[in-house]
């Protein structure tokens, strides 16, 4: 069997478990430690490359200086020499880190998607803490995407290559510039994509992307090309998340498109206030003035955009096709393309239209055949959409009250957020009178309302409101095995604190995992209550097993999470018995702590000498009268025969 490959004298280097377009990543071993690690590898080929070796070093030195429970330790780093086939040795720097058993998020996204809108929030929230840590410490991730978070088995959230992103080529989907990577497409931000700086902000703006992806299941910009996806996210609007998953409120809604918004100084400007936006959303309270006011900007922005069209049809229909040209030099760009070129995309008024950007080697002869094509599709459109809004004016003449009515149709207002509604009926002429109440809808908006939709009242009528005020009661979940930090987090997504925490003993459970609550798993109790923890200490009370047969008392000792080791005296006692023990019963005790104990076996018998001793010779005179001899019995320890003759 072939020794293992051995870095610094002790990083085994075991099977390949994850590549990259600049590294491997492989299944380790730290010998001194006694622990697994995994070993991300520069790869050879690309160790000759002085600009990606440096790069490389700086990103170890860098990621090594973060601590934080939901980033990816690295733990070590160093340099390996390679030998090539021509004798020349080739330094391949790696870099150690801590191995974390579960699945990416990408993993899980192929397996499952769109994520449940609570799941995709926390684990968002997850991603968020560990950017802010790292942007405090100066360090702006660039590479946010599915592939670079890890959720564990318990569900935490652990994100990886902090900084190294910079010089890792995504094989599908990167945007370089003389090999300078700095993004993956899909989760691009616009300042990325045109070369400029990038900071903080260009981190939030992924996590935008990414959450849009746990949503909906799809990024929000897609296209054939990199180019063609960051042409869209330079220039095109995002769409609302519910537009793909109705199940995301309105809220989450304008909290993703407050991230994704083009501008880096109107969007998000730390990730603790994107984090605070996204739980608030989750649990149903307010969000920001500044998230409010994109979402309403965003509608504003797509009703522009349908304007945009009709206007490029009109102008088509005039046989003006300058509408649909290539890019003037006004408020132009400059984006990256996949080749490493530099190309100009169309001015900031025509960035909502992508088709006005020119094609990729496309055939000159071919662009007025297209031009008159797409000035047909925008013409058909925009006489389409003017019959519409025919019809719906004529219905809206055809449905207005005759002058002088004192009736007026009540808006339809349930789901809008209470302040949206109440404007909307005191526009009808009406009297909002707004009611708190439980709802599992989101809190602050109208689950209910009296008279409905369109009934017809009398003008300053009332009309009353039933508004979320959130889920009253929240089931307690089973949270036994669950660390402190990771049951605090599971109360409140659900809107519960942690009441009294007490150590308990004897538990069969880790030190520091929650053993039971109070009140117990499945119980209902009233938002906002606190749940009592009982956490093991991990001690437990050693049993009293002196006298037991020893077998009795191994098992006494090991339900009792400890360990026996055995002695064997001899002893009068019965065979087996338990004499003593080395902990005293009733001491408290580390859980897997060994107890000694002292076990009865029969003595051995005692060895025995016997001794003949033999009496001095006698001189037997022969008489005629009869003679007696007496014998000691054998087995005495003398042996003596004596001859007795009689008178």
């Amino acid at each position: 069997m072939t020794a293992p490959r051995l870095l610094g004298g002790r990083y085994e280097v075991g099977e390949l478990i994850g590549r990259g377009g600049m590294a491997e990543v492989h299944l380790g071993y730290d010998t001194r430690l006694s622990r697994p690690v995994a070993i991300k590898m520069l790869r050879s080929d690309l160790a000759r490359d002085t600009s990606f070796l440096n790069r490389f070093r700086r990103e170890a030195q860098s990621a090594a200086g973060l601590n934080h429970a939901s980033i990816v330790a690295v733990y070590d780093s160093g340099e390996d020499k390679l030998v090539e086939a021509g004798g020349a040795s080739v330094p391949v720097p790696y870099i150690v880190m801590e191995y974390v058993e579960g699945r990416t998020l990408r993993e899980v996204l192929n397996e499952r998607s769109p994520l449940d809108p609570a799941e995709a929030a926390r684990i968002t929230e997850g991603i968020l803490d560990a950017l802010a840590y790292s942007h405090r410490m100066g360090i702006v991730h660039r590479d946010i995407k599915p592939a670079n978070v890890m959720v564990t088995p318990h569900g935490g959230i652990k994100v990886m290559d902090f900084g190294i992103a910079r010089a890792v080529a995504d094989a599908n989907a990167t945007m370089t510039q003389t090999q300078a990577v700095i993004g993956t497409a899909q989760y691009l931000s616009p300042e990325q994509a045109q070369g400029h700086h990038v900071d903080n902000r260009s981190d939030l703006y992924s996590t935008g992307c990414l959450l849009f992806e746990l949503l909906t299941g799809r990024p929000p910009f897609q296209a054939d090309s990199p180019v063609a996806i960051a042409y869209q996210h330079v220039g095109q609007p995002p769409p609302r998340p519910s537009s793909f998953n109705p199940e995301v409120g309105h809220a989450l809604d304008a909290v993703v498109l407050h991230a994704l918004n083009k501008d880096r100084e109107a969007r998000y400007q730390d990730a603790t206030a994107f984090r605070a936006d996204l739980q608030a959303a989750r649990l149903g309270r307010p969000i920001s003035d500044g998230a409010r006011g994109t979402a309403v900007q965003g509608a504003d922005a797509t009703v522009a955009l349908g304007a945009g069209v009709a206007a490029a049809a009109a102008a088509a229909a005039r046989g003006a096709g300058g509408a649909i040209g290539s890019a003037g030099s006004a408020g132009a760009t400059t984006v990256i393309p996949s080749d490493g070129a530099y190309e100009t995309p169309a001015p900031v008024g025509d960035r909502s239209n992508t088709a006005s950007l020119p094609a990729i080697g496309h055939d000159p002869d071919d662009e007025p055949r297209r031009r008159r094509g797409l000035a047909y599709v925008l013409l058909v459109m925009a006489v389409v959409g003017a019959l519409v809004l025919l019809v719906l004016a004529g219905k809206g003449l055809l449905d207005r009250p005759p002058q002088g009515s004192a009736q007026v149709a009540v808006p339809s207002v349930v789901d809008l957020p209470v302040e949206t509604a109440e404007a909307a009926v005191r526009a009808a002429g009406l009297v909002p009178e707004a009611t708190q109440v439980a709802s599992s809808k989101e809190v602050g908006h109208v689950v209910e309302q009296s008279p409905g939709a369109d009934e017809r009242v009398d003008r300053g009528s009332k009309v009353d409101l039933s508004v979320s005020a959130g889920p009253d009661t929240a089931e307690v979940p089973d949270l036994k095995g669950y660390s402190l930090d990771e049951a605090k987090t599971f109360l409140g997504n659900l809107g519960l604190g942690v009441g009294a925490v007490t150590k308990v003993d004897d538990s069969g459970i880790d030190e520091g995992k929650v053993v039971s609550t109070s009140p117990d798993p499945g119980s209902s109790v009233a938002v906002g209550s606190k749940v009592a923890l009982n956490v093991s200490s991990g001690l437990v009370t050693v049993p009293d097993v002196v006298g037991k047969a020893r077998n009795d008392a191994v098992d006494a000792l090991g339900n009792a999470g400890l360990r026996a080791k055995t002695t064997y005296v001899p002893s009068t006692q019965p065979e087996n018995t338990v004499l003593k023990q080395s902990v005293k019963a009733g001491s408290k005790v580390a859980d897997g702590t060994t107890v000694s104990l002292t076990v009865a076996q029969p003595a051995l018998p005692t060895p025995t000498t016997v001794t003949t001793t033999a009496a001095p010779p006698t001189t037997a005179t022969r008489s005629p009268s009869p003679t007696t001899t007496t014998a000691t019995p054998p087995g005495t320890p003398t042996a003596t025969a004596t001859t007795t003759a009689k008178p």
